[in-house]
C-alpha cells in the first residue's frame, strides 16, 4: 500500500530534535511521498534542504493568509514576485502555497484578498495547482476563485482545497469549479458530521488525504503531536466512511496526489 500525505509542515520546531525517527515511521505505514506546505517565502531555503534530504518530498511556496506582516500591514506586491520567482527555481516546486482566506482568526480581508489572487494568478502563470487554506470563507474563497476563473477561462485554477473542513453544500461549490478536496485528521473527530457527509460526495478522481502536521492529530492519536505517518488513520477514516476498501482508497488517492502535483 502507498499512500501520499498531501500536506505536512515538517520544518516546524516541533520535529527539529526526532525528524530521522518520524521519517522512519512515514515509511513504515506506506507513505511513499510528501508534499510540504509553505507559510512564508522565508521558509522556501529551509523546506528545501529537507527536501535535499529526503528525496520522497516535493514542496510549494507561498504566503499564507494569517502572516503576521500581511495582516498588519497589507499585501506587498514584491511578495508575490518573489514567490514567483522562487518557484520557478526548483523543479521540486510543485505548488503554489498554501494561500487562501482565514477570516476566523483575521478580519484584513482587503490584505487577504489581494495575496490570494496574485497567488492565483502566479499558478496560473506556471501552470503550477494551488493549496488553498480556507476557513470561515467559503462564500469569499468561491467568489475569488470564480473571478479568477473568469480572467482566463481557457485555463481555470486546478488545485486543492487543503484540510477541508466544509459542509456537503461548500464541498460541491469546489468540486463544481474543479478542485480537488482534501481531509485531514478532523474528518476522524466524532462530532465532524457534516465532514463525514462532505467525505462521501467527493468523487473519488478529486479525493486527497493529508495530515496538516503537526496539527490536528487524527483518532487515535489525537492530543498528540501530528506526523506524516498518521494520514494512515485518515485514510481509513475515508474509505470506512466511503464504504471502500483501504487499499483501493489508498491507491486512489496516490494516484490523484501524483497527477495533481505531477509527482515523479
Amino acid at each position: 500500500m502507498q499512500l501520499v500525505d498531501t500536506h505536512v509542515h515538517i520544518n516546524f520546531k516541533d520535529f527539529q530534535d526526532d525528524l530521522e525517527l518520524v521519517r522512519d515511521r512515514w515509511l513504515s505505514n506506506g507513505v511513499t511521498r510528501l508534499v510540504h506546505s509553505c507559510v512564508s517565502p522565508d521558509e522556501f531555503f529551509q523546506i528545501q534542504a529537507i527536501a535535499e534530504q529526503f528525496p520522497e518530498v516535493s514542496f510549494a511556496v507561498g504566503l499564507h493568509p494569517l502572516d503576521k506582516q500581511l495582516n498588519e500591514i497589507g499585501w506587498n506586491p514584491e511578495i508575490g514576485d518573489r514567490i514567483k520567482t522562487l518557484a520557478s527555481s526548483d523543479q521540486r516546486v510543485v505548488a503554489i502555497g498554501e494561500t487562501g482566506l482565514d477570516f476566523f482568526k483575521s478580519d484584513r480581508k482587503d490584505a487577504q484578498i489581494a495575496a490570494f489572487k496574485s497567488q492565483l494568478r502566479t499558478a496560473r502563470s506556471l501552470d503550477l495547482p494551488v493549496i488553498i487554506h480556507s476557513r470561515e470563507a467559503s462564500v469569499s474563497t468561491r467568489e475569488v476563485l470564480q473571478e479568477i476563473n473568469n480572467e482566463a477561462p481557457e485555463q481555470p485554477i486546478r488545485g486543492v482545497m487543503h484540510c477541508w473542513a466544509g459542509n456537503p453544500e461548500e464541498t460541491q461549490w469546489f468540486v463544481d469549479l474543479g478542485m480537488h478536496i482534501s481531509f485531514s485528521g478532523v474528518v476522524t473527530f466524532k462530532n465532524a458530521k457534516d465532514l463525514q457527509e462532505s467525505a462521501k460526495i467527493v468523487p473519488s478522481d478529486r479525493l486527497l488525504v493529508e495530515t496538516d502536521c503537526p496539527f490536528l492529530a487524527p483518532v487515535p492519536k489525537r492530543g498528540k503531536r501530528n506526523e506524516p505517518a498518521y494520514v494512515l488513520h485518515v485514510a481509513e477514516s475515508v474509505a470506512k466512511l466511503r464504504e471502500v476498501d483501504l487499499l483501493e482508497l489508498a491507491d486512489q488517492t496516490t494516484n490523484n496526489a501524483i497527477a495533481l502535483f505531477k509527482l515523479g
